[in-house]
């Protein structure tokens, strides 16, 4: 069962990602100075006394704007709301109660959930400030005064929120599910992939680049498995990430790799594989990720018999080091091989945390060397004595040998084909340690 579900509400500007990267402990969302920075919902794993849930930072709600991304982040709002199992509702006490405040209480009370009222910004310390007495006539209940920069009062509302909880299942943590980072440049249909495979409007899409500004993530379960897909900012070449709200969605983009188990990497079919396209695919390579290579927007290219296979050659010869990596050729926008999708995703994950026996490996191994025989320098041979595997997620393989000045990238790399050849291992880089006798494993 799904962990517990927590929304942080409110207009824009009052703090909610400064409020939320605080209890999460990490900087996840990104914060600045900006009304409507904070676009989508972008989520985090929380605990507070033992117990694990789902944080939500939203986009402000401004509930008359006819601003097109404003009231799209309304309905991203609407959507954290809906599934949301308690809701923050996050005010600012140096401005006061607002009449969008009041509009915004009307919509949570509306929703019949467990709503927290918080007052953020309460930067005085002892004696209730004064200023928090008008907020109750939100009529939400005792309202909670914090400061989210000097962390003043936050234990309070984690409290109040783990006791708004639903009741605990025995069960909350799912190892099943599969966490599928969608990356790849501004504008080649990452956010709409991820709504053709949810069949609703999750992710703000928009032909204006760098809509998503965060890594989104979304639950998803079907008949193949249960997944999250991250739904990430499009990374720019840094000679075009020139404000600060880029710099930070590039690097969230890449801490999304770092959280994947697998990456598709999205690619224009009219573009073909540009030079910033290697340089995102390098990101999820050296990450040691399970990696598909996505080509979108394929019923927008004229095609005979060859024209699949010679598109594939092409991208292998400009992402020569993902030649592990399977490519599916699809489109977004009408759905067509989106379902392939699943079944590689399954495949690629599992081949990302293979883990091979160190009898079978060494017997891999014998029949390497027999094959070809280890290189010699200056009239001294390279001697490998076993090979055991150090990890998996990317699987790693630790050679034993007498010295590892000898061990050359050349012959490395012929060992690592030998694996793949007995082993398979699609989609998923390989790395491999030389170690000299005596040294540990780990």
């Amino acid at each position: 069962m799904a962990k517990p579900i927590v929304a942080i509400i409110g207009r824009p500007n009052v703090g909610k990602s400064t409020f939320f990267n605080y209890i999460v402990g990490k900087r996840i969302s990104i914060v600045e100075d900006t009304p409507g920075v904070t676009r989508d919902r972008v989520y985090a794993e929380a605990n507070w006394r033992g117990r694990n849930f789902t944080l939500i930072d939203t986009g402000g709600i401004e509930p008359e704007s006819e601003d097109v991304i404003l009231s799209q982040m309304r309905r991203q709002a609407d959507i954290a709301i809906e599934i949301a199992d308690v809701i923050v509702f996050l005010t600012d006490i140096k401005q006061g109660v607002t009449a969008t405040d009041e509009d915004i209480a009307v919509m949570l009370r509306k929703s019949k959930k467990p709503i927290i009222l918080v007052c953020n910004k309460s930067d005085t310390f002892g004696k209730t400030p004064e200023e928090l007495y008008e907020f109750y006539n939100l009529g939400l209940g005792d309202p909670y005064a914090v400061s989210a920069v000097n962390a003043k009062g936050i234990g309070d509302v984690l409290d109040a929120i783990y006791e708004q909880l639903p009741k605990q299942s025995e069960e909350e943590e799912d190892d099943t599910i599969i966490k599928v980072a969608v990356i790849g440049k501004p504008n080649v249909g990452k956010s709409s992939l991820v709504n053709q495979i949810l069949g609703e409007n999750r992710v703000i899409v928009s032909d204006v680049a760098g809509t998503t500004r965060d890594a989104i993530d979304s639950e998803f379960e079907n008949e193949f498995g249960k997944y999250v897909f991250i739904d990430t900012a499009g990374i720019r070449r840094k000679s075009k990430v020139d404000d600060n709200l880029e710099k930070y969605s590039v690097m969230r983009s890449l801490l999304a790799v770092e959280r994947a188990d697998v990456c598709i990497l999205m690619i224009d079919a009219n573009e073909g594989v540009t030079a910033q396209d290697t340089k995102i695919a390098g990101e999820a390579h050296e990450a040691g990720k399970g990696i598909i290579i996505v080509v979108n927007k394929w019923d927008m290219i004229e095609k005979d018999n060859h024209t699949m296979e010679k598109y594939k050659k092409e991208v292998y010869d400009k992402l020569s080091y993902l030649s592990y990596a399977p490519i599916l050729f699809i489109s977004a926008k009408t759905g067509q091989r989106v379902n392939q999708l699943f079944e590689m995703i399954n495949m690629v994950a599992s081949q990302n945390a293979l883990r091979v026996s160190t009898s079978v490996l060494n017997d891999v191994l014998s029949e390497a060397v027999t094959i070809v025989q280890p290189p010699t320098d200056k009239g001294k041979r390279l001697k490998i004595f076993y090979m055991t595997q150090a990890s998996t997620k990317p699987p790693t393989f630790i050679v034993f040998v007498n010295d590892k000045k000898l061990f050359h990238f050349s012959y490395e790399r012929y060992l690592v084909n030998q694996i793949r050849k007995e082993f398979g291992l699609t989609g998923t880089p390989i790395r491999m340690i030389a170690r000299e006798k005596g040294e540990k494993e780990s």
